[in-house]
């Protein structure tokens, strides 16, 4: 792994500057169905704007109800095939951590985290020629976070304390991943460093577990989407893999929970708890299906597995070193959106009553480009018409 990251010549961002223009909403939700869980959501709206305000720039943004991630794109900035990003992101929530040890969540010994940040990404294009890219990403960031007590947070325990966190990031990445909830098509291959290098350390909680100044991690991933022409069957398989030096709570590999788009490479365990598993090093390999049940493709079936062997965080152990998950649900979808209700089971989380966890969810997207389109734009001026256009957003 340290051979890999002298290897990598550039590194993350979203892998580089989207080139699409995007409004969608996203939104995520798993309901655990035994025990008491930490939230497990996400709710934001994407929107990518390409040639904004002139034709060299793409503004990109992800507003969440507290939370603001953004980046101005500058393209050619360094060069023909090299690309500059500046990014701004912060808000309310998103440095809060949820300790969960063998099973069970801990809001005792749980708190809340606010920051922000400041980065610059360069993306540089290896083969422009070429019909699937070769992109290296190199990235620098600051952060400042500060942590506070939650409801729950035992009087007695002591938060981490405030600081800085000096942030770089490196990697390659042969294809690539829309943002989107269930692409048609994506192949992408990709290996990545992240360094972090904190101003602040020592002990916080009950004198029991230490903010390491220094961690390095190293990941990789290989995914593939594809949907054959005729049944419209679609098969998602992604096989990732990490390890990390010197890790501690705040930065370690975390697995748990079915939230396909709560990040840019989610660690999903059907019918887990969000985040539930920590992990030093871990393999993971994650697939998806979907059947169409109809001949539009509107109805679909789906089916969802997940298995992983991790070396825990010290501290957080637990018997077995294999967890697997499985889930299925239905899909329904249009031009506009895409909504799934489904059914997962956690086979190794532990629980009460041993080993199993059930849990429930919805995940849900709308294009809010393709509906303004299809509600203000119908094909005769009548009223009639444009009420037909809108109820033709939920199917016919």
């Amino acid at each position: 792994m340290l051979l890999l990251a002298f290897w990598l010549a550039a590194g993350k961002g979203l892998g580089q500057i989207d080139p699409v223009k995007r409004d969608l909403l996203q939104f995520g939700y798993n309901a655990a169905m035994q025990g008491h869980q930490p939230i497990a959501a996400y709710a934001f709206y994407y929107h990518n704007r390409p040639h904004f305000p002139a034709t060299n720039l793409t503004l990109r943004l992800a507003v969440a109800p507290t939370y603001l991630d953004s980046e101005l794109g500058i393209h050619e900035a360094l060069g023909p095939h090299t690309d500059l990003g500046l990014g701004l992101a912060g808000g309310g929530f998103a440095d809060s951590y949820a300790e969960i040890r063998q099973g069970k969540y801990r809001p005792s010994e749980s708190f809340v985290g606010h920051g922000t940040e400041i980065s610059a990404s360069c993306y540089h294009l290896f083969n422009p020629d070429s019909r699937i890219p070769l992109s290296g990403i190199l990235r620098a960031g600051a952060r400042y976070s500060a942590y506070l007590t939650g409801k729950d947070t035992d009087d007695s325990f002591e938060l981490p304390e405030a600081g800085t966190t000096l942030n770089v990031r490196t990697g390659l990445r042969w294809g690539g991943r829309e943002p989107v909830l269930y692409p048609a098509l994506a192949l992408s291959l990709s290996a990545w460093y992240d360094g972090q290098y904190r101003t602040q350390d020592g002990n916080y909680g009950y004198d029991d577990r230490e903010v390491k100044t220094v961690t390095h991690s190293f990941w990789g991933e290989a995914g593939l989407v594809y949907t054959t022409p005729s049944l419209k069957q679609s098969f998602d398989i992604r096989f990732s893999l990490g390890a990390a030096l010197s890790p501690d709570r705040l930065s370690a590999f975390r697995l748990g929970a079915l939230l396909p788009l709560v990040s840019e490479f989610p660690l999903s365990l059907p019918g887990y708890y969000y985040q539930e598993i920590s992990a030093s090093r871990f393999l993971l390999l994650q697939s998806n299906y979907l059947l169409a049940l109809d001949k539009r493709q509107r109805w679909n079936l789906n089916a969802t597995a997940a298995t992983a062997t991790v070396d825990y965080l010290a501290g957080l152990e637990q018997p077995g070193s294999w967890h697997s998950g499985l889930g299925g649900g239905i899909l329904y979808r249009t031009d506009s959106w895409k909504i799934l209700i489904g059914y997962a089971y956690g086979v190794d989380a532990i629980r009460s009553h041993g080993r199993g966890a059930h849990s429930i969810g919805i995940l849900m997207q709308l294009d809010w480009g393709q509906a303004k389109e299809t509600m203000f734009s119908p094909t005769t001026p009548s009223l009639w018409r444009g009420l037909q256009e809108v109820f033709g957003l939920f199917g016919e």
